[in-house]
């Protein structure tokens, strides 16, 4: 995978963190991690500890995004795959 398209992706996986009033009334979210030993977990770039945060309403909701999540960007090349983790989590 190239750097620009490792980069697109992390940059997407950025937008998942909402604004912490918004969070507030949600429960149900997903968490977005790197994988370990996934070389933008180094230091000098995003770190290990690395995540983004989205948060849903219902339960249904947040299933949908994590199904749409897992599927297979259409801008990414036959084969490829993100290389994130995704979690549901709740509060």
């Amino acid at each position: 995978m190239k750097l620009g398209d490792k980069i697109k992706q992390v940059s997407d996986a950025l937008e998942f963190t909402a604004l912490s009033t918004e969070n507030s009334v949600r429960q149900f979210g997903i968490r977005v991690s790197l994988p370990e030993n996934d070389p933008l977990a180094a230091a000098h770039l995003l770190g290990d500890d690395w995540a983004g945060e989205r948060w849903y309403t219902t339960s249904e909701e947040r299933d949908r995004a994590f199904n749409s999540m897992q599927t297979q960007p259409p801008y990414y090349r036959q084969g490829d795959a993100p290389s994130i983790v995704l979690e549901k989590i709740e509060r």
